[in-house]
């Protein structure tokens, strides 16, 4: 695999035109929710009120059970690699949508049972794109942000463009373990992870909603997997800052982008 010194040295920067590429991944972070948050809401009431669908003690356990989650599904995507190639997103999106479905058929006990599942099929989701955009994911700074892209908004969170914090966040963590990283991480993925739980125990309806959280998950995350790495690509491409970039990234998804 080429190293991000040499595809950079592939890259001819006149024939790079940043602006298109920022208003392609404006568009593609604005649109990643999609239309499938607006059934999943129809499933469950509202993202705010799911979290209190979910008994207290297993709402007291989600941080550590995520952060649990995480650290297993890096050990077991690492290891996917050496016998499975990377698939397709379509191939991802329809192996998790399957896994929800299941999960949720037997409520709440055999959704927890399948989180660990579903969050290692993102996480070697995540780690695909990263490969596509040029990206080796046994690099520990790659590994960091695979892991990272997991502190973006979720799907079902209300998410107006003004938290991206997530793209700039590995600036400040040069030094930082994985552990700790993980640790910083899985609060908020644990809400986001609650939600989809709350969703899988709706009465008769937990195979759907288990089936279309999984679906919406895999596609929010992969579509912010694009924008994190593609943004780190061109910083390298068009030889920027990352803080710019961010930065440019931000006006464009708080303004209007003209349709590509």
């Amino acid at each position: 695999m080429l190293t991000e010194k040499a595809l950079a040295e592939l890259v001819d920067p006149s024939a790079l035109d940043l602006e298109a590429e920022l208003d392609q991944l404006a568009r593609r972070y604005r649109g990643a929710s999609g239309p499938v948050i607006e059934l999943l809401n129809l499933l469950g009431g509202s993202a705010e009120n799911l979290l209190d669908r979910l008994p207290q003690k297993v709402r007291g356990q989600l941080d550590s059970a995520t952060e649990a989650a995480l650290f297993a599904a890096m050990r077991a995507a690492d290891k996917s690699r050496d016998v499975v190639s990377d698939q397709p997103g379509w191939f991802h999106g329809a192996l998790t949508t399957v896994m929800g479905a299941a999960g949720g058929m037997g409520g709440l006990p055999t959704a927890l049972a399948e989180l660990p599942l579903t969050t290692t099929v993102l996480l070697r989701d995540i780690q695909g794109v990263a490969v596509s955009n040029g990206f080796d994911p046994s690099a520990e700074s790659v590994q960091f942000d695979c892991v990272q892209v997991f502190a973006s908004a979720g799907p079902l969170a209300h998410d107006d463009g003004a938290d991206m914090a997530f793209l700039a966040t590995r600036m400040a963590l040069r030094g930082a373990s994985m552990q700790a990283l993980i640790a910083k991480v899985a609060p908020r993925l644990a809400h986001v992870l609650g939600q989809k739980l709350a969703a899988q125990s709706v009465p008769l309806l937990g195979a759907v909603a288990g089936a279309a959280t999984n679906y919406a998950y895999a596609s929010y995350y992969r579509d912010m997997a694009h924008v994190h790495f593609r943004l780190r690509r061109l910083t390298i491409e068009a030889d920027a800052r990352p803080e710019e970039l961010v930065a440019a990234l931000k006006r464009r998804v708080k303004g209007p982008v003209v349709a590509g």
